[in-house]
């Protein structure tokens, strides 16, 4: 097998492995274990007290609605701190945060969101700090599931589930996010998960990290809580609702900015250490998070090589067929916006979002604040 063949199928490999193989392995992995005895609720005399954060930057058109969701939730109302952030916000946020009900508003200079919670965390008087963003809604029974797993003294970290909507677009996320939490529950079963969301996620005060302002909670903190012996867990019945960026173009800016977070996490933010992990986990980190996040680059490996060898094997020719099928789909996705054609769409931007996003990184550093998305609230 001559050198291309080689990288070729080392690239298409990791790629299957990455998107297919690694499920099927967590699957196989949680048949052999045995399943972890988490609770799923709390009782009402048993609840703990938490605090609720929500970091806010010109939010004044959702910001109470989203304080009168949390004054709903199925929860002892003497046991739960209502706190919005402030991050420097320009509008009427932190007024229509105090006339919803929240128990404190945090009115501070732009710092960006890590800095926000970090503020609202020192200012919080419950055992466990909850996050949410400010254009979320949580069932009303979503608290009580997501505390509930904290019951093991182990755990430090639990994401909810977070599913996103849309009345109308292009946007295939909601597709995406299934399938991630679906491998966030089987990660949780096996041994810990190795990232979370913004919408619903918590975290003991003791077990709180303050981590670099560029670096979001929710790839930061999971594998730190491994580093630093404690689980992070997935708790399927906490559910939270978002709205999505109703185009995929919109998407695609989005992510670029978030994948211009990821990287600095990834590359020297301490992910790719091995210290302070075990086997298994280092699996998981390799198989979900770097292969993920090298997937672009991996694609283009895996075009270039397997159009070198045409004529060299017919799984070459249709190699090639493939990739140009997906991309020519993802273009022609802009005229007839059928299904299949703008999952292929989506696929690909996303996928390209994560090498736009290290560009602006390596080319122009990444910003601690952020900007509502585009259509979101």
């Amino acid at each position: 097998m001559s050198t291309l063949a080689i990288i070729f199928w080392v690239c298409a490999g990791l790629l299957l492995y990455a998107h297919f193989g690694y499920w099927l392995l967590l699957e196989l992995f949680a048949r052999l274990r045995r399943a972890r005895a988490l609770s799923d609720s709390v009782r009402t005399e048993e609840a703990p007290a938490v605090s609720v954060i929500v970091p806010a930057y010109a939010e004044e058109d959702v910001i109470a609605r989203r304080i009168e969701n949390l004054r709903d939730l199925d929860y002892p109302r003497e046991r739960l701190q209502l706190i919005v952030a402030c991050d420097g916000s320009p509008d009427a946020t932190a007024e229509r945060a105090r006339a919803a009900g929240a128990d404190l508003v945090l009115e501070l200079p732009r710092g960006g969101k890590i800095r926000a919670q970090d503020a609202a965390v020192e200012r919080s008087e419950g055992e466990i700090v909850a996050f949410s963003d400010a254009n979320a809604a949580w069932d009303p029974a979503a608290l009580g599931h997501l505390v509930a797993p904290f019951a093991d003294p182990h755990v430090g970290y639990v994401c909810g589930d977070v599913r996103y909507i849309s009345e109308r677009g292009t946007n295939q996320e909601g597709l995406y996010w299934r399938y991630e939490m679906a491998l966030r529950a089987l990660e949780s079963r096996v041994r810990s998960v190795t990232g979370g969301n913004g919408a619903i996620y918590a975290t003991r005060r003791e077990s709180y990290l303050v981590v670099d302002p560029i670096m979001g909670h929710d790839l930061s903190f999971p594998f730190n809580m491994v580093k630093r012996g404690w689980l992070a867990v997935y708790a399927g019945s906490a559910h939270a609702r978002e709205k999505m960026v109703p185009t995929i173009e919109g998407e695609f800016a989005r992510k670029r900015r978030m994948m211009s977070h990821m990287w600095p996490i990834v590359l020297r933010g301490g992910m790719l250490s091995p210290r302070g992990y075990d086997p298994l986990y280092a699996l998981m980190i390799l198989s979900h998070r770097f292969l993920r996040y090298i997937s672009p680059f991996l694609h283009v490996v895996a075009l270039v090589t397997s159009i070198l060898l045409l004529g060299h094997g017919w799984v070459y020719t249709v190699a090639v067929a493939i990739q140009v099928a997906v991309v020519a789909a993802a273009l022609l996705a802009r005229a007839i916006p059928a299904r299949p054609l703008l999952i292929a769409r989506y696929y690909v931007l996303t996928t390209a979002s994560l090498a736009a996003g290290l560009w602006d990184w390596l080319a122009h550093g990444t910003p601690a604040g952020w900007e509502p998305a585009e259509g979101t609230r």
